[in-house]
């Protein structure tokens, strides 16, 4: 029986589903074992040629429309791969950030051309996408971007740099997010689709070296007058992108509480098997009250939060989850597995800082998650605007 043992959604409850999950689980542990993850650690980053073979297996794009050459799926299938990513260990492949992130802007908001144009060879791996918000100064202030993307011809000329990005180093489909009119914040933001291949001034900074997620390569990129066709603006209209930022956000953020909840769940799995095997002072770490009570409140904690992201799940399918609740949902969880893997971390003793330890990478890699997808602070601001 698993720690945290709260019944599966009904929503999961679909035979095609669970076909589904057994195929993304067999396709993981037949091309991303373990030699290869840790090649990947080693190297910093996940080879382009994994990425083609996850095309060509079903796994990129699995909720875009058929009609765009994906799987005419839904987020259910999104959240099959994710699961399965996190329990057979896969790190470093950013399934997350592609299918559940980016994908989704083409699909809501780009033109048709622009769906016909790019969605079937990010479907395939042929393209493999990032998002370039964050710069050197400026954070969470997307309205302070200094990028801009300026008319020249019939087209735009995009100057500026990017930092903190995720897949920077791999992709080649890269939606910068820049400002067409400078004079204005909101208004003057639109985002900007740029095949990096043949780019003229485009250029890739040295992959940044992080305290954790050892796999995932994360860049500074360098824009220098680089052109990119009049038709390149997401949904063809400028002045767009941050409400197209903005509706996109809430489902960023869940996928992220959905991470931090199965990141809880496995803490709580390696640490319980850690303590009832050993041993000290004649009984098992487990044997101490002091461990089980620590424990018992850590599980309490964790099952709040799966319910609560289920929750969240459910409204994301039907259309309902708010800014609000995506926030919470993002702030509290992330939060939750901070204390959870610290405490789990803990109970291990001196191996818990050791790295051959399960532990002491998820010690490493959890902390992030309460700065990227917007900070935790930014996330009290959402939810206090609520009240």
């Amino acid at each position: 029986m698993p720690v945290i043992d709260v019944p599966q959604p009904e929503f999961m409850e679909d035979e095609e589903i669970s076909i589904f999950a057994d195929a993304v689980g067999k396709f993981f542990q037949q091309r991303a074992g373990e030699k290869r993850v840790l090649k990947w650690r080693e190297d910093g980053q996940v080879e382009r040629e994994f990425w083609n073979e996850a095309g060509e297996a079903g796994l990129l794009g699995v909720s875009v429309p058929e009609e765009y050459g994906g799987h005419g799926g839904d987020f259910r299938h999104d959240m099959v791969i994710l699961d399965q990513q996190a329990k057979l260990g896969v790190e470093g492949f950013a399934a997350s950030l592609h299918n559940t992130i980016i994908l989704p802007y083409l699909v809501r908001h780009g033109t048709e051309e622009q769906k016909l144009k790019y969605l079937p060879k990010l479907v395939s791996g042929e393209l493999v996408s990032a998002i370039a918000m964050t710069e050197p100064g400026v954070g969470s202030d997307l309205q302070s971007i200094t990028t801009t993307a300026l008319k020249d011809g019939n087209g735009y000329r995009i100057n500026g740099s990017k930092t903190y990005i995720s897949n920077g180093q791999t992709a080649d489909f890269i939606v910068v997010v820049a400002k067409t009119d400078p004079n204005e914040r909101a208004k003057g933001i639109s985002l900007m689709l740029l095949e990096t291949e043949g780019a003229e001034g485009f250029e890739r900074g040295k992959k940044l070296d992080k305290i954790g997620l050892d796999a995932a390569d994360t860049s500074e990129l360098f824009f220098d007058n680089v052109f990119v066709p009049g038709e390149n603006i997401l949904g063809g209209v400028e002045g767009k992108g941050f409400y197209q930022l903005m509706g996109e956000l809430p489902q960023e953020r869940l996928v992220i509480a959905m991470g931090a909840a199965t990141g809880i769940e496995k803490a709580l799995e390696t640490t319980v098997a850690y303590v009832k095997e050993r041993k000290a002072f004649g009984q098992t770490i487990w044997d101490f009250q002091n461990t089980q009570f620590v424990l018992a409140d850590l599980k309490a904690k964790g099952t709040a939060a799966r319910v609560f992201v289920n929750d969240c799940i459910k409204k994301l399918l039907d259309g309902e989850l708010d800014v609000a609740t995506a926030s919470m949902a993002k702030y509290w969880v992330t939060e939750l597995q901070s204390e959870v893997v610290d405490k789990c971390l803990q109970l291990h003793g001196g191996a818990g800082y050791i790295n051959d330890y399960p532990i002491a990478r998820m010690y490493r890699d959890t902390r992030i998650a309460r700065i990227y997808g917007g900070s935790n602070e930014v996330m009290k601001m959402l939810i206090a605007r609520s009240m």
